[in-house]
């Protein structure tokens, strides 16, 4: 059982806590209430289906949020072996908000990296809530040039509330960081699969999402600002964050019905954190797909369609 939950989660956090109360009963009491169980244990099924198919945008922020979701290191030790950290940008440091370095997916190595959040205040700090600083970007544009080098595709999980704005890391250069690695990313002669795992905010996200594939997971939110921003700048009320959720059009679903992604990555029912290992197995799965479609492609292809990708999002007709 989950013991985080959310508050719409309550009727089924309350339904699992009396399933797991009559199974140490009947443990304890030698007695059979199987029948019972099974009762609820039906009843769990069918307000699982009803709660998790009908999530509104805020609610799904609220689950890509949640504190038991897996992050970037998790997704590695499940999927990958063989995972070789770099740490540094040569320049200044290293940035632990941001992981970099080498693995094996089977029989194909790749150049893995993406935003790791802490599960504790100490480890959040260190980590700084995942929120990478301008050496974490010029760490992973390192990596990714290693990559080229050795012709390893590149593998990239997103999930950040934003780039860190605070002034030392504007004064080491945050906005040049970033906007040289759009620029970097779109020439990059290797295959780049981005997946937004949890957060993808703005331009925290973008600095390693420029990619020829995107994928967002069910319950994951890719936007150029949080809800909680967006309801402050457009009615001074950061309660006001579930509208600006509905507005955004940040959900997976939305924003392939729009064109800007590629895949949505089906989770597990109730979310990732739910069965970290089912949603490992249907990650690995969908990056093999298009590692695979991807390799066909000679370098000089690759970096057209990524290009026409890019220059196709925000193009609209009125007619």
């Amino acid at each position: 059982m989950n013991g985080t939950g959310l508050d719409f989660e309550k009727p089924i956090l309350e339904l699992e806590r009396k399933i797991e109360e009559l199974k140490k009963f009947t443990s304890s009491e030698n007695i059979d209430l199987s029948s019972e169980i099974k009762k609820l244990e039906d009843k769990l099924d069918k307000v699982k289906h009803e709660v998790f198919e009908s999530l509104t945008p805020w609610q799904r922020v609220q689950i890509a949020r949640h504190p038991k979701r897996p992050y970037t290191l998790d997704y590695i030790s499940l999927m990958m072996a063989d995972f070789t950290e770099v740490h540094g940008d040569r320049v200044f440091g290293d940035d632990k908000a941001l992981i970099c370095g080498f693995a094996r997916i089977d029989d194909t190595k790749v150049v893995v990296m993406g935003h790791q959040k802490g599960r504790d205040t100490k480890e959040n700090l260190m980590r700084n809530f995942g929120s990478a600083h301008p050496e974490g970007y010029r760490k992973a544009m390192r990596v990714m040039k290693m990559g080229e080098k050795f012709k390893l595709p590149i593998v990239v999980f997103i999930d950040t509330p934003g780039a860190y704005p605070g002034i030392g890391a504007e004064e080491r250069g945050q906005a040049e960081a970033i906007a040289l690695n759009l620029m970097e990313m779109a020439r990059i002669r290797v295959p780049i699969v981005c997946y937004v795992i949890g957060e993808g905010g703005s331009g925290g996200a973008l600095g390693v999402g420029i990619g020829d594939r995107i994928c967002v997971l069910e319950n994951a939110y890719y936007s150029v600002i949080s809800p909680e921003g967006c309801a402050a700048i457009l009615w001074k009320d950061r309660t006001r964050a579930p509208d600006a959720a509905k507005a955004l059009k940040l959900t997976g679903q939305e924003l392939l019905e729009l064109g800007l992604i590629d895949e949505v990555v089906a989770e597990p029912l109730g979310g990732a954190h739910r069965d970290p290992q089912k949603m490992a197995a249907s990650i690995k799965e969908s990056v093999k797909k298009h590692l695979k479609e991807l390799s066909e492609a000679a370098p000089d292809d690759l970096l057209e369609a990524r290009y026409e990708k890019y220059r196709k999002i925000g193009a609209f007709s009125t007619e």
